[in-house]
């Protein structure tokens, strides 16, 4: 995909980040619904936000996505959408990155997820933990972006992750050397 041109479903992502962001700034009960989004017990909660951006509740791969990167902005109270990745977000976690057992193991789970539903489930935990530890914010539009393509094109958006997990390594040599 183009990053000079924005697609119809990339508008889409990146006005529900921005609306959850800003949002979560104003309604602090819309905050607390949104981070119980995260527990599959009180998702509902969440619903009728979701709702209102045309997502259809009853596909669980369309709306596990959604739910997820609204819970996980609810948590992180982000100011804007930031410019992490999600493998780079994993591999700053740690003070050694991708070489870290630690976080080559949270990438070789996420790795082996076959669904969205799992995938969402196993993100959780790793979401909260890039919030807990990280200095900027993740990229929640390319998140969402990949979550909603998961179902079609798994593997591709697996290859992702591990480029920028690993790719990292490479910026960072780069940057280095300059």
């Amino acid at each position: 995909m183009d990053n000079q041109t924005p697609s119809p479903s990339a508008s889409r992502e990146a006005g529900f980040v921005t609306q959850v962001i800003n949002r979560i700034q104003q309604d602090k009960g819309l905050s607390a619904r949104l981070r119980r989004a995260d527990n599959p017990a009180t998702e509902y909660q969440s619903w009728d936000f979701l709702a209102g951006f045309g997502i259809d509740l009853e596909q669980e791969h369309q709306r596990l996505p959604f739910v997820t990167v609204a819970a996980a902005i609810a948590k992180a109270k982000p100011e804007r959408n930031g410019p992490l990745r999600l493998g780079q977000a994993i591999a700053a976690c740690y003070a050694d990155g991708q070489s870290s057992d630690q976080a080559k193991a949270k990438l070789r789970r996420l790795l082996a997820c076959d669904d969205v539903s799992e995938v969402c489930r196993i993100l959780r935990p790793i979401l909260a933990l890039i919030t807990s530890r990280g200095s900027q914010p993740l990229d929640y539009t390319r998140l969402l972006q990949q979550l909603r393509r998961f179902f079609f094109d798994a593997q591709k958006i697996k290859a992702q992750w591990a480029q920028e997990f690993y790719g990292r390594a490479i910026e960072d040599r780069v940057e280095e050397a300059a």
